[in-house]
Formats: C-alpha cells, structure tokens, sequence
C-alpha cells in the first residue's frame, strides 16, 4: 500500500499574509534544486490540467522568472523578481499572475530538513488584506496543494538521477 501523501497546511498570520507549509520525503537539496530551474519546473509546476508551455528564469538575486502555462482554450502567466537566494535553504521573490497586474505578493520560502525530509514553508505578503482574500477566492489552495502533489511525485526522479 503506498505511503501516505502529506498535505499542505494553509494559515493566515496576518490581514496581509498566507503561510503554506509542505513536508516532502526527500533531503532539501532535490526540494532546492527543483525550484530553481525550468528543466525540473515543467515536470511539476500547476496542476496537471494546464499545459506548461513557457519558461524564463534568471535565478540570481536581481534576475527575473516568467511561466506560461495554457488549458481550458485560455492562456496564464506567472511572473516576478528574485530577490534573495540562499542555497538551500530560502528563495525570497516577488509573484505576480499577469492577467491581475500591480497586485504583486513578496513570497519568501524557507526549508528545513530533519531526518531526510523536508518542510517547506512559503510566506506570502500582500499589499492589502483584499489582495490576499482575492489570492485566496481564486483557487490558489487547491491549485497550490496539487502543485505540491507533483512535487512530490517529482522528487524520486530526481534524485535517482543524482544517484547515478
């Protein structure tokens, strides 16, 4: 029977944030590098009923990240600045969904590893608590949990291939 999936546990700090926290059963260095490259990010990024059709990423402090991602006859992107890199342990970026621009979110995501396994924690900050209800009512939990789902899914073969 196969191992129990984790799940993503979604809070509200504040009137302007949302926490995601995430354990995934892999060492943070797979987590790490499957974020930080569209060669690992078209295997896993949005749920599995959009088409990953583009990707940009400039990962230095300074560099910009663009995804484009296609399904129901529309067409979504997703883009930001990263702003702060520590190598394995924390990506801080902006995220900004293009169709609803100047409503960007500073995300900062930080992981922690304990026995081999990773906790992912994003915080995103808004800059209104309606910006954050709005992030909220536009289906980003359940999008961002099968996200995570995929992740998961991901993260074997990437590390069978470091293995070899």
């Amino acid at each position: 029977m196969p191992a129990e999936r984790n799940k993503m546990i979604v809070t509200l700090p504040s009137d302007r944030e949302i926490k995601l926290t995430r354990v995934f059963n892999a060492p943070r260095r797979f987590v790490f590098e499957a974020m930080t490259s569209c060669e690992h990010l078209r295997h896993w990024w949005g749920p599995a009923k959009y088409k990953f059709v583009k990707c940009d990423i400039d990962f230095r402090a300074g560099g910009k990240w663009r995804i484009v991602q296609t399904g129901d006859g529309e067409e979504f992107a997703f883009c930001g600045e990263i702003r702060e890199i520590v190598p394995n342990e924390r990506i801080v970026q902006t995220f900004e969904f293009e169709p609803m621009a100047g409503h960007i979110s500073v995300e900062t995501m930080t992981l922690t590893e304990k026995n081999g396994k990773t906790t992912l924690t994003t915080v995103s900050v808004f800059d209104s608590k309606e910006d954050r209800d709005g992030m909220l009512q536009s289906g980003m939990e359940g999008g961002a949990s099968e996200t995570y789902d995929r992740l998961d899914d991901y993260l074997p073969e990437l590390q069978a291939v470091a293995v070899h």
